[in-house]
């Protein structure tokens, strides 16, 4: 069972930048293709980025494309996103799980706690 534990998420003002993590437990981290995905109050859990196994492969929801970046550390068993030029829409709570393809919207495993972010106008 693939356990995930998200973090990094704060309070941070309009244009502001965070770097958020997920440390994945289990033997074979690099043989997972992971994803990021968010969830805004009162809205559905949306796909946010998806890697490949040796991080040569990124996808991107399209309204996030340029300002989010996803990378991987297989050594550390880590995701990471970057956010840059963060908006008030941003504000959600973002998980990581691993998915089937780099594109997929589909979560594999069961969603770990997530981390919040909160961008404040």
């Amino acid at each position: 069972q693939v356990q995930l534990v998200e973090s990094g998420g704060k309070l941070v003002q309009t244009g502001g930048s965070l770097r958020l993590s997920c440390v994945v437990s289990g033997r074979t981290f690099s043989a997972y293709i992971m994803g990021w995905f968010r969830q805004a109050p009162g809205k559905e859990r949306e796909f946010v980025a998806g890697i490949n196994q040796n991080g040569f492969r990124t996808y991107y929801a399209d309204s996030l494309k340029g300002r989010f970046t996803i990378s991987r550390d297989n050594a550390k068993s880590t995701v990471y996103l970057q956010m840059n030029s963060l908006k008030p829409e941003d504000t959600a709570v973002y998980y990581c799980n691993r998915i089937p393809v780099v594109g997929s919207p589909r979560a594999l495993d069961a969603w770990g706690q997530g981390t919040l972010v909160t961008v404040s106008s």
